[in-house]
C-alpha cells in the first residue's frame, strides 16, 4: 500500500479547519437546549426596530391612561379634558427645551382656556382603546373564518367567502354615518341607541372590528389551504388528532406571523379609521374627545395656533409607527423563515483577501 504524500496530508488538514460561512450569510441561530418560547423572545429582543416601538407605545400607554385618569380612577395632572381654566401665555405652550422647562400648560390651551395636554391625553387613551377593541374582535373573527373557510372547504368555505365578499364592498365611512345616526337618536328607545350613546367609543370599536376582519380571513384562508396539504398535517390526521387539534396545534401556529402582521396593521389603519370618522363627525363626540376629533375642532386655527395640530397629530404617528415597528419584530420572531441579510457584514466579506494556496513544495514551518 503507497504512503500518503505530504499534499494529501495538507489537504487532509484544511478540509479539517472551520470554514467561515459565505458572504452576507449569517450563521444559524443556536437552538440547542431552548423552548420555542425562549427562541421567539431572543429573536424578537435582537430587533432594535421592535423594541424601540415597544418603548415609545409602552410610554403612550403609561401616560395617556396614568395622567388623566382611566374609568374614575383619578391621574396624577391637575386638569381633565373639560376644565376651563384661564389663558397663560395667550394659550401657547409653556414647556421648552431650552431652557428645560414643564410649566403649567405644556402643550398649550385651546380658545376657551382647555388643557391641551390632558384633551391629547385623553383622545390617545380614545384611540388605544378603539385600537385594541378592533384588534381583538378582527383578529378572532377573521382567524375563526379563514380557518374554516380553508380548512373544511366545500359548502362552508363557499358561504363564508361569499359573506365576506358582501362586507368587504359595503363602505366603512357609510355604515359609521349610519351606526352615528341611530346612536345619536335617544329618544328611540332601541339598546343599541342606548349602548351606543353611553359607551361611544367601545360601540365604535365593535363596530369597526366587524367590518375589519374580511382581509384576515382571505389571507389565512389562503394559508390553511397551504398548510393542510403538508406532510406534518398528514402525520398527525393519521395519528388520530382531531380537526380541532390540527387546526390549532400544528396549522395555526405556522400560520402566526401572517396573523401577526396584518393584526397590528389593521390596529394601526384603526387609529386612522377613528380619526378620519372624528374628524368627519361620525366617530367620537363631544364633551368626550379623541385625536380626530382634536384637529377637527381647532381646522380653523391652524395658522395662528398651530400647536393645536402638532400634538395630537404627533401622536397618531406615534403610536401607528410604534405598532408596526412591533408587527415587524414579531413577524420576524414567529417565522423562522425569515433570514436577515447585513449588507455591511457582505461587503466586509467582499473586501477580505483570500488565503494564498498552500502547494506541496512548502514545508510544514512554512505555513
Amino acid at each position: 500500500m503507497s504512503q500518503p504524500s505530504q499534499q494529501d496530508e495538507i489537504m487532509a488538514e484544511e478540509a479539517a479547519l472551520p470554514q467561515p460561512p459565505a458572504a452576507g450569510i449569517e450563521p444559524v441561530l443556536e437552538a440547542k437546549g431552548l423552548s420555542q418560547g425562549q427562541i421567539v423572545r431572543k429573536r424578537f429582543l435582537g430587533h432594535s426596530g421592535a423594541i424601540i416601538g415597544l418603548v415609545v407605545f409602552a410610554f403612550i400607554f403609561i401616560l395617556a391612561f396614568t395622567s388623566v385618569g382611566y374609568l374614575g380612577i383619578p391621574g396624577w395632572w391637575k386638569y381633565n379634558h373639560e376644565q376651563v381654566s384661564p389663558l397663560v401665555n395667550d394659550g401657547a405652550p409653556t414647556s421648552s427645551l431650552w431652557p428645560l422647562a414643564w410649566g403649567e400648560h405644556p402643550f398649550g390651551q385651546d380658545r376657551i382656556g382647555r388643557d391641551l395636554f390632558a384633551m391629547t391625553m385623553r383622545g390617545a387613551q380614545q384611540s388605544i382603546t378603539v385600537m385594541i377593541v378592533i384588534g381583538l374582535i378582527a383578529g378572532l373573527i377573521g382567524v375563526v373564518v379563514g380557518a374554516v373557510s380553508g380548512y373544511f372547504r366545500g359548502w362552508a368555505e363557499a358561504i363564508l367567502m361569499r359573506l365576506t365578499d358582501v362586507i368587504i364592498i359595503i363602505p366603512a365611512l357609510l355604515l359609521a354615518a349610519v351606526m352615528a345616526q341611530m346612536a345619536g337618536r335617544r329618544d328611540s328607545g332601541s339598546w343599541f341607541s342606548a349602548f351606543a350613546s353611553t359607551n361611544g367609543v367601545l360601540a365604535l370599536g365593535i363596530f369597526l372590528g366587524l367590518i375589519s376582519w374580511v382581509s384576515l380571513a382571505r389571507l389565512m384562508r389562503g394559508e390553511f389551504l397551504s398548510l393542510r396539504e403538508r406532510e406534518f398535517v398528514d402525520a398527525a390526521r393519521i395519528s388520530g388528532a382531531s380537526n380541532a387539534r390540527i387546526i390549532f396545534k400544528h396549522i395555526l401556529p405556522n400560520a402566526v406571523g401572517v396573523l401577526i402582521v396584518n393584526v397590528t396593521l389593521t390596529m394601526s389603519a384603526a387609529i386612522l379609521t377613528e380619526t378620519a370618522l372624528s374628524f368627519l363627525g361620525v366617530g367620537v363626540k363631544a364633551p368626550d374627545t379623541s385625536l380626530g376629533l382634536l384637529i377637527s375642532q381647532n381646522q380653523q386655527a391652524f395658522s395662528t395656533r398651530p400647536w393645536l395640530f402638532w400634538f395630537p397629530g404627533l401622536f397618531i404617528v406615534l403610536i401607528c409607527l410604534s405598532i408596526n415597528f412591533i408587527g415587524d419584530g414579531l413577524r420576524d420572531a414567529f417565522d423562522p423563515r425569515q433570514k436577515k441579510f447585513n449588507a455591511k457584514k457582505a461587503k466586509d466579506a467582499e473586501r477580505k483577501p483570500e488565503p494564498a494556496p498552500v502547494t506541496a513544495l512548502d514545508g510544514p514551518g512554512d505555513r
